[in-house]
Protein backbone atom coordinates (compact mmCIF):
# COMPACT_ATOMS: atom_id res chain seq x y z
CA UNK A 1 0.00 0.00 0.00
CA UNK A 2 1.27 3.44 -0.90
CA UNK A 3 2.47 5.54 2.01
CA UNK A 4 0.07 8.38 2.84
CA UNK A 5 1.97 11.65 3.42
CA UNK A 6 0.98 14.15 6.07
CA UNK A 7 -1.46 16.66 4.59
CA UNK A 8 0.15 20.09 4.34
CA UNK A 9 -1.66 23.38 4.62
CA UNK A 10 -1.60 26.07 1.97
CA UNK A 11 0.87 28.14 4.06
CA UNK A 12 3.17 25.14 4.50
CA UNK A 13 3.11 24.49 0.79
CA UNK A 14 4.05 28.11 0.10
CA UNK A 15 7.16 27.62 2.24
CA UNK A 16 8.43 24.64 0.20
CA UNK A 17 11.44 26.17 -1.53
CA UNK A 18 14.05 23.45 -1.15
CA UNK A 19 14.65 21.78 -4.52
CA UNK A 20 13.13 18.33 -4.71
CA UNK A 21 9.84 16.46 -4.81
CA UNK A 22 7.55 17.16 -1.84
CA UNK A 23 4.49 15.03 -1.07
CA UNK A 24 1.71 17.34 0.11
CA UNK A 25 -0.82 14.74 1.30
CA UNK A 26 -4.57 14.82 0.82
CA UNK A 27 -4.34 12.74 -2.37
CA UNK A 28 -2.01 9.77 -2.77
CA UNK A 29 0.81 10.56 -5.19
CA UNK A 30 0.36 14.34 -5.27
CA UNK A 31 3.70 16.16 -5.23
CA UNK A 32 5.01 19.68 -5.55
CA UNK A 33 8.17 19.64 -7.66
CA UNK A 34 10.56 22.44 -6.67
CA UNK A 35 13.34 23.47 -9.05
CA UNK A 36 13.88 26.86 -7.42
CA UNK A 37 11.83 29.55 -5.70
CA UNK A 38 10.14 30.57 -8.97
CA UNK A 39 9.94 27.13 -10.58
CA UNK A 40 7.38 25.00 -8.77
CA UNK A 41 4.77 22.72 -10.31
CA UNK A 42 2.24 20.03 -9.38
CA UNK A 43 2.75 16.40 -10.40
CA UNK A 44 0.55 13.38 -9.75
CA UNK A 45 2.47 10.10 -9.66
CA UNK A 46 0.49 6.90 -10.09
CA UNK A 47 0.44 3.53 -11.87
CA UNK A 48 -1.91 3.01 -14.80
CA UNK A 49 -2.12 -0.66 -15.66
CA UNK A 50 1.51 -1.71 -15.67
CA UNK A 51 2.88 1.74 -16.53
CA UNK A 52 4.06 4.39 -14.10
CA UNK A 53 2.76 7.81 -15.00
CA UNK A 54 3.85 11.29 -13.93
CA UNK A 55 1.05 13.68 -14.84
CA UNK A 56 1.60 17.43 -14.72
CA UNK A 57 -1.24 19.42 -13.14
CA UNK A 58 0.07 22.95 -13.68
CA UNK A 59 2.42 25.43 -12.04
CA UNK A 60 2.25 26.73 -8.51
CA UNK A 61 0.88 29.19 -7.35
CA UNK A 62 -1.20 29.63 -10.53
CA UNK A 63 -2.79 26.31 -9.64
CA UNK A 64 -3.52 26.42 -5.90
CA UNK A 65 -3.23 23.53 -3.50
CA UNK A 66 -7.01 23.02 -3.46
CA UNK A 67 -7.19 23.05 -7.26
CA UNK A 68 -4.31 20.58 -7.53
CA UNK A 69 -6.09 18.20 -5.17
CA UNK A 70 -9.32 18.43 -7.18
CA UNK A 71 -7.47 17.66 -10.43
CA UNK A 72 -5.61 14.77 -8.80
CA UNK A 73 -8.82 13.22 -7.46
CA UNK A 74 -10.57 13.45 -10.88
CA UNK A 75 -7.63 11.79 -12.60
CA UNK A 76 -7.51 8.96 -10.03
CA UNK A 77 -11.23 8.45 -10.56
CA UNK A 78 -10.71 8.23 -14.36
CA UNK A 79 -7.94 5.66 -13.84
CA UNK A 80 -10.18 3.66 -11.51
CA UNK A 81 -12.77 3.61 -14.33
CA UNK A 82 -10.23 2.14 -16.74
CA UNK A 83 -9.00 5.27 -18.55
CA UNK A 84 -5.41 6.30 -19.21
CA UNK A 85 -5.35 10.13 -19.00
CA UNK A 86 -2.00 10.47 -20.75
CA UNK A 87 -3.16 8.35 -23.69
CA UNK A 88 -6.37 10.38 -23.87
CA UNK A 89 -4.36 13.59 -23.89
CA UNK A 90 -2.20 12.29 -26.75
CA UNK A 91 -5.33 11.41 -28.71
CA UNK A 92 -6.75 14.89 -28.18
CA UNK A 93 -3.47 16.55 -29.17
CA UNK A 94 -3.22 14.36 -32.26
CA UNK A 95 -6.79 15.27 -33.25
CA UNK A 96 -6.08 18.97 -32.78
CA UNK A 97 -2.93 18.76 -34.89
CA UNK A 98 -4.82 16.94 -37.62
CA UNK A 99 -7.52 19.60 -37.60
CA UNK A 100 -4.93 22.36 -37.73
CA UNK A 101 -3.17 20.67 -40.64
CA UNK A 102 -6.42 20.49 -42.60
CA UNK A 103 -7.54 24.01 -41.70
CA UNK A 104 -6.44 25.93 -44.80
CA UNK A 105 -8.15 28.96 -46.28
CA UNK A 106 -9.69 29.10 -49.74
CA UNK A 107 -6.83 31.33 -50.87
CA UNK A 108 -4.27 28.73 -49.76
CA UNK A 109 -6.29 26.00 -51.42
CA UNK A 110 -6.28 27.98 -54.68
CA UNK A 111 -2.50 28.32 -54.45
CA UNK A 112 -2.26 24.57 -53.89
CA UNK A 113 -4.44 23.90 -56.91
CA UNK A 114 -2.31 26.17 -59.10
CA UNK A 115 0.88 24.48 -57.94
CA UNK A 116 -0.58 21.03 -58.58
CA UNK A 117 -1.75 21.93 -62.08
CA UNK A 118 1.21 24.05 -63.15
CA UNK A 119 1.68 22.11 -66.40
CA UNK A 120 -1.99 22.26 -67.40
CA UNK A 121 -1.80 25.82 -68.73
CA UNK A 122 -0.42 26.46 -72.19
CA UNK A 123 1.53 29.48 -71.01
CA UNK A 124 2.19 31.65 -67.96
CA UNK A 125 -0.33 34.26 -69.16
CA UNK A 126 -3.25 31.81 -68.89
CA UNK A 127 -2.18 30.75 -65.41
CA UNK A 128 -1.90 34.40 -64.36
CA UNK A 129 -5.39 35.12 -65.71
CA UNK A 130 -6.75 32.12 -63.80
CA UNK A 131 -5.21 33.32 -60.52
CA UNK A 132 -6.10 36.97 -61.14
CA UNK A 133 -9.80 36.23 -61.64
CA UNK A 134 -9.98 34.48 -58.25
CA UNK A 135 -8.05 37.29 -56.56
CA UNK A 136 -10.47 39.85 -58.03
CA UNK A 137 -13.81 38.12 -57.70
CA UNK A 138 -13.50 35.41 -55.02
CA UNK A 139 -10.83 36.32 -52.45
CA UNK A 140 -12.55 39.54 -51.28
CA UNK A 141 -15.60 37.48 -50.25
CA UNK A 142 -14.14 34.26 -48.84
CA UNK A 143 -10.40 34.13 -49.50
CA UNK A 144 -9.64 34.00 -45.76
CA UNK A 145 -12.46 31.56 -44.93
CA UNK A 146 -11.40 27.99 -44.16
CA UNK A 147 -11.98 25.94 -47.27
CA UNK A 148 -13.91 23.34 -45.26
CA UNK A 149 -16.44 26.04 -44.32
CA UNK A 150 -17.15 27.40 -47.82
CA UNK A 151 -20.89 27.21 -48.47
CA UNK A 152 -23.31 27.98 -51.28
CA UNK A 153 -23.94 31.38 -49.73
CA UNK A 154 -20.25 32.25 -49.94
CA UNK A 155 -20.18 31.35 -53.63
CA UNK A 156 -23.37 33.25 -54.40
CA UNK A 157 -22.09 36.33 -52.59
CA UNK A 158 -19.15 36.43 -54.99
CA UNK A 159 -21.05 35.59 -58.18
CA UNK A 160 -24.28 37.57 -57.90
CA UNK A 161 -22.71 41.05 -58.36
CA UNK A 162 -21.20 40.04 -61.72
CA UNK A 163 -23.51 37.28 -62.95
CA UNK A 164 -25.58 39.49 -65.26
CA UNK A 165 -23.16 42.28 -66.17
CA UNK A 166 -20.09 40.08 -66.67
CA UNK A 167 -21.60 36.66 -67.22
CA UNK A 168 -18.74 35.16 -69.22
CA UNK A 169 -16.26 36.19 -66.53
CA UNK A 170 -18.62 35.06 -63.76
CA UNK A 171 -19.07 31.64 -65.39
CA UNK A 172 -15.31 31.18 -65.58
CA UNK A 173 -14.88 32.23 -61.95
CA UNK A 174 -17.58 29.77 -60.87
CA UNK A 175 -15.83 26.94 -62.69
CA UNK A 176 -12.51 27.87 -61.13
CA UNK A 177 -13.99 27.99 -57.62
CA UNK A 178 -15.48 24.56 -58.28
CA UNK A 179 -12.08 23.21 -59.37
CA UNK A 180 -10.35 24.56 -56.25
CA UNK A 181 -13.00 23.03 -53.96
CA UNK A 182 -12.79 19.69 -55.79
CA UNK A 183 -9.03 19.74 -55.24
CA UNK A 184 -9.57 20.53 -51.54
CA UNK A 185 -11.97 17.59 -51.21
CA UNK A 186 -9.47 15.25 -52.87
CA UNK A 187 -6.85 16.41 -50.38
CA UNK A 188 -9.27 15.88 -47.44
CA UNK A 189 -9.36 19.58 -46.60
CA UNK A 190 -13.14 19.55 -46.88
CA UNK A 191 -16.00 17.08 -47.23
CA UNK A 192 -19.50 17.07 -48.64
CA UNK A 193 -20.92 18.37 -51.91
CA UNK A 194 -19.22 21.07 -53.92
CA UNK A 195 -21.14 24.35 -53.32
CA UNK A 196 -19.91 25.80 -56.62
CA UNK A 197 -21.19 23.05 -58.90
CA UNK A 198 -23.61 24.21 -61.58
CA UNK A 199 -25.78 21.24 -62.48
CA UNK A 200 -28.28 20.41 -59.80
CA UNK A 201 -27.32 23.29 -57.53
CA UNK A 202 -26.40 26.75 -58.80
CA UNK A 203 -28.49 26.23 -61.93
CA UNK A 204 -31.47 26.35 -59.56
CA UNK A 205 -30.32 29.59 -57.97
CA UNK A 206 -28.91 31.62 -60.89
CA UNK A 207 -30.26 32.25 -64.40
CA UNK A 208 -28.61 30.19 -67.11
CA UNK A 209 -25.83 32.07 -68.96
CA UNK A 210 -27.58 31.44 -72.28
CA UNK A 211 -30.61 33.38 -71.00
CA UNK A 212 -28.76 36.53 -70.01
CA UNK A 213 -25.50 36.53 -71.96
CA UNK A 214 -25.30 39.20 -74.62
CA UNK A 215 -23.50 37.69 -77.60
CA UNK A 216 -21.21 40.26 -79.15
CA UNK A 217 -19.97 39.03 -82.50
CA UNK A 218 -16.70 40.24 -83.90
CA UNK A 219 -17.45 42.96 -86.44
CA UNK A 220 -16.75 41.56 -89.91
CA UNK A 221 -16.71 42.99 -93.42
CA UNK A 222 -19.34 41.76 -95.88
CA UNK A 223 -17.92 39.31 -98.41
CA UNK A 224 -18.01 41.69 -101.36
CA UNK A 225 -16.14 44.40 -99.47
CA UNK A 226 -13.19 42.17 -98.61
CA UNK A 227 -11.27 42.45 -101.94
CA UNK A 228 -11.49 46.26 -101.88
CA UNK A 229 -10.23 46.31 -98.30
CA UNK A 230 -7.29 44.08 -99.20
CA UNK A 231 -6.50 46.42 -102.10
CA UNK A 232 -6.51 49.36 -99.69
CA UNK A 233 -4.47 47.40 -97.16
CA UNK A 234 -1.77 46.79 -99.75
CA UNK A 235 -1.34 50.55 -100.02
CA UNK A 236 -0.30 50.66 -96.36
CA UNK A 237 3.34 50.36 -95.36
CA UNK A 238 4.85 48.61 -92.39
CA UNK A 239 5.00 45.16 -90.88
CA UNK A 240 1.56 45.46 -89.27
CA UNK A 241 -0.08 45.76 -92.70
CA UNK A 242 1.75 42.66 -93.91
CA UNK A 243 0.82 40.75 -90.77
CA UNK A 244 -2.86 41.69 -91.12
CA UNK A 245 -2.94 40.67 -94.78
CA UNK A 246 -1.24 37.37 -93.92
CA UNK A 247 -3.87 36.76 -91.21
CA UNK A 248 -6.68 37.43 -93.69
CA UNK A 249 -5.17 35.16 -96.37
CA UNK A 250 -4.69 32.29 -93.92
CA UNK A 251 -7.93 32.83 -91.89
CA UNK A 252 -5.73 32.61 -88.81
CA UNK A 253 -6.15 34.28 -85.44
CA UNK A 254 -4.21 37.47 -84.76
CA UNK A 255 -2.16 35.89 -81.96
CA UNK A 256 -1.13 32.97 -84.15
CA UNK A 257 0.16 35.35 -86.83
CA UNK A 258 1.84 37.80 -84.47
CA UNK A 259 3.68 34.92 -82.80
CA UNK A 260 4.58 33.11 -86.04
CA UNK A 261 8.23 32.02 -86.23
CA UNK A 262 10.35 31.07 -89.20
CA UNK A 263 10.97 27.54 -87.91
CA UNK A 264 7.22 26.97 -88.27
CA UNK A 265 7.32 27.82 -91.98
CA UNK A 266 8.19 25.24 -94.64
CA UNK A 267 8.75 27.46 -97.69
CA UNK A 268 9.30 24.64 -100.27
CA UNK A 269 6.09 22.92 -99.12
CA UNK A 270 4.16 26.22 -98.75
CA UNK A 271 3.10 25.08 -95.29
CA UNK A 272 2.83 26.78 -91.91
CA UNK A 273 2.67 24.48 -88.88
CA UNK A 274 1.48 26.24 -85.73
CA UNK A 275 2.55 24.30 -82.61
CA UNK A 276 -0.12 23.22 -80.15
CA UNK A 277 1.10 25.52 -77.38
CA UNK A 278 0.17 28.53 -79.54
CA UNK A 279 -3.24 27.24 -80.58
CA UNK A 280 -6.47 28.00 -78.73
CA UNK A 281 -7.55 24.36 -78.86
CA UNK A 282 -4.12 23.14 -77.73
CA UNK A 283 -3.67 21.07 -80.91
CA UNK A 284 -1.09 21.47 -83.70
CA UNK A 285 -2.56 23.17 -86.76
CA UNK A 286 -1.23 22.98 -90.33
CA UNK A 287 -2.02 25.87 -92.65
CA UNK A 288 -1.57 25.49 -96.44
CA UNK A 289 -0.18 28.76 -97.77
CA UNK A 290 -1.64 30.20 -100.96
CA UNK A 291 0.53 32.11 -103.43
CA UNK A 292 -0.48 35.49 -101.98
CA UNK A 293 0.64 34.45 -98.47
CA UNK A 294 3.91 33.15 -99.92
CA UNK A 295 4.53 36.54 -101.57
CA UNK A 296 4.28 38.20 -98.17
CA UNK A 297 6.74 35.72 -96.66
CA UNK A 298 9.15 36.39 -99.52
CA UNK A 299 8.89 40.11 -98.76
CA UNK A 300 9.72 39.76 -95.06
CA UNK A 301 12.01 36.70 -95.17
CA UNK A 302 14.87 36.85 -92.69
CA UNK A 303 14.22 40.49 -91.88
CA UNK A 304 14.63 39.92 -88.14
CA UNK A 305 17.12 37.85 -86.14
CA UNK A 306 14.64 37.10 -83.34
CA UNK A 307 13.01 34.42 -85.47
CA UNK A 308 9.64 36.16 -85.63
CA UNK A 309 8.07 36.42 -89.06
CA UNK A 310 6.38 39.74 -88.24
CA UNK A 311 8.50 41.44 -85.55
CA UNK A 312 7.54 44.76 -84.01
CA UNK A 313 9.61 47.73 -85.21
CA UNK A 314 11.32 47.97 -81.82
CA UNK A 315 11.76 44.22 -81.44
CA UNK A 316 9.64 41.44 -80.02
CA UNK A 317 6.07 40.56 -80.94
CA UNK A 318 3.56 43.01 -82.28
CA UNK A 319 1.04 43.93 -79.59
CA UNK A 320 -2.48 42.57 -79.69
CA UNK A 321 -3.80 46.05 -80.53
CA UNK A 322 -1.47 46.71 -83.44
CA UNK A 323 -3.67 45.23 -86.16
CA UNK A 324 -6.85 46.70 -84.67
CA UNK A 325 -5.23 50.15 -84.56
CA UNK A 326 -4.29 49.80 -88.22
CA UNK A 327 -7.89 49.08 -89.19
CA UNK A 328 -9.08 52.05 -87.15
CA UNK A 329 -6.68 54.34 -89.00
CA UNK A 330 -8.10 52.96 -92.24
CA UNK A 331 -11.59 53.90 -90.91
CA UNK A 332 -12.98 50.38 -91.32
CA UNK A 333 -15.85 49.33 -89.05
CA UNK A 334 -14.52 45.82 -88.41
CA UNK A 335 -11.89 44.01 -86.37
CA UNK A 336 -9.10 41.65 -87.52
CA UNK A 337 -10.80 38.59 -86.03
CA UNK A 338 -13.90 39.39 -88.07
CA UNK A 339 -12.14 38.31 -91.28
CA UNK A 340 -12.44 34.72 -90.05
CA UNK A 341 -16.21 35.22 -90.22
CA UNK A 342 -15.87 36.78 -93.67
CA UNK A 343 -13.90 33.73 -94.79
CA UNK A 344 -16.53 31.42 -93.30
CA UNK A 345 -19.29 33.29 -95.13
CA UNK A 346 -17.34 33.13 -98.39
CA UNK A 347 -16.95 29.34 -98.11
CA UNK A 348 -20.65 28.91 -97.34
CA UNK A 349 -22.13 31.33 -99.88
CA UNK A 350 -19.64 31.45 -102.76
CA UNK A 351 -18.15 27.93 -102.93
CA UNK A 352 -19.16 24.28 -102.84
CA UNK A 353 -16.65 23.34 -100.18
CA UNK A 354 -18.26 21.51 -97.22
CA UNK A 355 -18.77 23.23 -93.89
CA UNK A 356 -16.37 20.80 -92.19
CA UNK A 357 -13.53 21.94 -94.45
CA UNK A 358 -13.99 25.55 -93.39
CA UNK A 359 -14.15 24.55 -89.73
CA UNK A 360 -10.88 22.66 -90.15
CA UNK A 361 -9.27 25.70 -91.77
CA UNK A 362 -10.40 27.86 -88.85
CA UNK A 363 -9.02 25.30 -86.35
CA UNK A 364 -12.37 25.14 -84.58
CA UNK A 365 -12.91 22.47 -81.94
CA UNK A 366 -15.29 19.75 -83.11
CA UNK A 367 -18.20 19.79 -80.66
CA UNK A 368 -19.59 16.44 -81.81
CA UNK A 369 -17.48 13.84 -79.98
CA UNK A 370 -18.38 11.05 -82.40
CA UNK A 371 -17.37 13.18 -85.39
CA UNK A 372 -14.16 14.19 -83.62
CA UNK A 373 -13.29 10.56 -82.89
CA UNK A 374 -13.60 9.57 -86.55
CA UNK A 375 -11.82 12.58 -88.04
CA UNK A 376 -8.20 11.44 -88.08
CA UNK A 377 -6.57 13.69 -90.67
CA UNK A 378 -6.66 17.41 -91.37
CA UNK A 379 -7.61 17.13 -95.11
CA UNK A 380 -4.65 19.34 -95.91
CA UNK A 381 -4.68 19.05 -99.69
CA UNK A 382 -8.41 19.72 -99.94
CA UNK A 383 -7.91 22.78 -97.78
CA UNK A 384 -5.01 23.88 -99.97
CA UNK A 385 -7.35 24.20 -102.96
CA UNK A 386 -9.89 26.08 -100.83
CA UNK A 387 -7.30 28.54 -99.51
CA UNK A 388 -6.00 29.09 -103.05
CA UNK A 389 -9.51 30.06 -104.08
CA UNK A 390 -9.77 32.42 -101.09
CA UNK A 391 -6.53 34.13 -102.06
CA UNK A 392 -7.71 34.56 -105.66
CA UNK A 393 -11.04 36.00 -104.51
CA UNK A 394 -9.29 38.60 -102.35
CA UNK A 395 -6.80 39.50 -105.08
CA UNK A 396 -8.92 41.34 -107.61
CA UNK A 397 -7.12 43.26 -110.42
CA UNK A 398 -7.41 46.37 -108.24
CA UNK A 399 -5.69 44.56 -105.39
CA UNK A 400 -2.85 43.44 -107.64
CA UNK A 401 -2.39 46.99 -108.86
CA UNK A 402 -2.29 48.29 -105.29
CA UNK A 403 0.42 45.79 -104.36
CA UNK A 404 2.48 46.92 -107.36
CA UNK A 405 2.07 50.57 -106.36
CA UNK A 406 3.26 49.80 -102.84
CA UNK A 407 6.24 47.82 -104.11
CA UNK A 408 7.23 50.65 -106.46
CA UNK A 409 6.92 53.32 -103.74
Amino acid sequence: MAKIARELTAIEVSRLTVPGHHAVGGVVGLYLYVNGVSARSWVLRLVVGDKRRHIGLGGYPTVTLAQAKDKARRIREEVANGHDPIHQRKVVISRIKAQQASAITFEKAAEGYLDSHGDAWRNAKHRAQWASSLATYAYPFFGKVLVRDISVEHVLTALKPIWKEKNETASRVRGRIESVLDWASARNYRSGDNPARWKGLLDKLLPAPSKIKVVEHHRALPIDEAPAFVASLRMQSGVSALALEFAILTAARSGEVRGARWEEIDMPAALWTVPKDRMKAGKEHRVPLNSQAMEILDAVKESDRSGLVFPAPRGGMLSDMTLTALMRRMKVDAVPHGFRSTFRDWVSERTNYPRELAEQALAHVIENKVEAAYRRGDVLEKRRAMMAGWGEFLSSPLAHLSRKCRDDA
